[in-house]
C-alpha cells in the first residue's frame, strides 16, 4: 500500500475521530475511490494502529523477547541490542519527522511533555517500557530514542548461570549472601545488566519478608509475593507535584520494609540508605554506576558530599551499613557477567576501601586475597576470623 494511500486513509480517520479498525479502514479506502481486499485491509489497519496507538515500525522489536534495548539514532538507524551487543536492523522510518511524531506520541502516553520548550523526556511507558528521547536540535539532524525493554518475568540465578552472566558454582555464594541477609550494592555501567541481577537476587528473598522498592523508573521486577513499589515523579508543567528518589527512601522508611531497595543510588538518597541500614535494616540492597568495585566508596562519598554529609561522617555509615560489592561488565561480545566480589574494610586512615573476594573465572570464582573475610561474613562469623584475606586460589564459589 502506497504512502500516500495511507496518509490520506490517516487524515480521514483523524478528521472523523475514528479508531483504526478494519471496519474504520475499509471506509476510509472507499471515502478515497479505492477497493481493496480483505488481506490489504487487515494489513492497513495493523499498521495505522501500530502508528496510532503502538509503537510503530518499532513493534515487531519491542515484542521480540529477545531484546532488550531498542535504539534509534536516525529514520534508517534502528540498532536492538539481543544480548550480544547492538545490532543494525532493517526497520526503518520515512524520514526524521516521523521519527519525532513517534517520540512524541510515546511521550504523551506516558504522560510527558516533548517538544521546543522541553526537548527530551526520562519516563516509563504504561507497559513498563523505559523511554528517553531527545529532540532536534539537541539531537543533531533527527530525534534520539532509546527504549529499554522490561521483561514481565524475572530472570533467576539458574538462568544467569546458564546465560553465562554468574560463573558455574557462583549462584551458591549469591544466595548466601541473600540469605545470610548481608547488605550490598551492586555496580557496573549502564546495560551490564545490574537491574536484572537486583531482581533475580530478591527473588531468593524469604516469602515472610517485606520488600520495599524505590526507584526513579519502576524496572525491578523481582518474583516475589510481598513487594510494594515505590516511583518517583517529576514536577508538572506549573512546577508542582516533583517526588524524588530521597522523598521515597523517606517513606520507605516508615513502611516496615524488611528489605529496602533503591533501584539506583544516584543523588541525596545515598544519606538516608546509609542511614537506614545503619539502624537495624539489614540485607538492604541497590545499584549504583561505577566503573570497578574498587571505584564504589569514591562514587558513595562524592554523593554524600553533595548531599550535605562530611567525608569522616559518610565512611563511618559506610563502614556499618555495607559488606559486599558484586561488579558486572559487559565484554566485547557484549556478554553481561559478575566480573568481581568485593568486601569493604576500613585502613588506617578510617576511609572505607574494597577488598578483592571472588574475580570472574570461565569454571568457577577465582578466589582472592578478601575472600575469608567474604566467607565469614556469609557464615555469620563478623571479619571472618584470624588469617581473613591471607588465602588465594581457585574454587566453586560454594561456602
Amino acid at each position: 500500500m502506497s504512502a500516500d494511500l495511507l496518509d490520506g486513509v490517516r487524515q480521514w480517520l483523524a478528521e472523523s475521530g475514528a479508531e483504526p479498525t478494519p471496519a474504520r479502514v475499509a471506509q476510509a479506502l472507499r471515502e478515497q475511490g479505492r477497493v481493496l481486499g480483505d488481506a490489504e485491509v487487515l494489513g492497513a489497519a495493523e499498521q495505522l494502529r501500530s502508528e496510532l496507538v503502538g509503537s510503530g515500525p518499532l513493534e515487531p522489536l519491542l515484542t521480540d523477547p529477545s531484546v532488550t534495548d531498542v535504539l534509534v539514532s536516525a529514520p534508517d538507524r534502528v540498532w536492538v541490542d539481543r544480548g550480544g551487543g547492538l545490532e543494525l536492523t532493517p526497520v526503518s522510518f520515512p524520514d526524521a519527522a516521523a521519527v519525532r511524531r513517534l517520540a512524541q506520541r510515546l511521550a504523551a502516553v506516558a504522560g510527558r511533555r516533548l517538544d521546543d520548550a522541553r526537548p527530551w523526556v526520562d519516563a516509563r511507558l504504561p507497559d513498563g517500557t523505559r523511554l528517553h528521547a531527545v529532540l532536534p536540535p539537541v539531537a543533531v539532524g533527527c530525534a534520539c530514542l532509546s527504549l529499554r525493554v522490561v521483561r514481565p518475568r524475572a530472570f533467576t540465578l539458574d538462568e544467569l548461570v546458564a546465560a553465562g552472566t554468574v560463573p558455574p558454582g557462583g549462584d551458591r555464594v549469591l544466595r548466601a549472601l541473600v540469605d545470610a541477609r548481608l547488605s550490598f550494592l551492586i555496580s557496573g555501567g549502564t546495560g551490564s545488566g545490574k537491574t536484572t541481577l537486583l531482581s533475580a537476587l530478591l527473588g531468593r528473598v524469604g516469602v515472610g519478608e517485606r520488600i520495599v522498592l524505590a526507584e526513579d523508573s519502576a524496572e525491578l521486577g523481582p518474583d516475589h509475593p510481598h513487594v510494594v513499589r515505590l516511583e518517583s515523579r517529576p514536577a508538572n508543567q506549573e512546577g508542582a507535584g516533583l517526588v524524588t528518589l530521597e522523598d521515597l527512601v523517606r517513606q520507605a522508611l516508615r513502611m516496615r520494609p524488611d528489605r529496602l531497595v533503591v533501584g539506583e543510588v544516584r543523588g541525596p538518597e545515598v544519606v538516608h540508605l546509609l542511614a537506614a541500614l545503619n539502624t537495624g535494616h539489614e540485607g538492604g540492597c541497590g545499584t549504583v554506576h561505577a566503573n570497578a568495585a574498587a571505584d564504589v566508596p569514591a562514587r558513595l562519598e562524592a554523593l554524600g558530599t553533595a548531599a550535605g554529609l562530611d567525608r569522616a561522617a559518610l565512611h563511618s555509615q559506610l563502614a556499618a551499613a555495607l559488606s559486599v560489592v558484586l561488579h558486572l561488565v559487559r565484554d566485547r561480545t557484549g556478554r553481561r557477567r559478575i566480573a568481581e566480589v568485593h568486601v569493604l574494610e576500613r585502613d588506617a586512615s578510617g576511609l572505607v576501601r574494597t577488598v578483592p573476594a571472588l574475580r570472574w573465572g570461565t569454571e568457577a570464582f577465582v578466589y582472592e586475597r578478601g575472600w575469608e573475610r567474604l566467607r565469614g561474613l556469609l557464615r555469620g562469623e563478623g571479619d571472618g576470623g584470624p588469617g581473613a584475606g591471607e588465602r588465594e586460589g581457585r574454587g566453586d564459589g560454594g561456602g
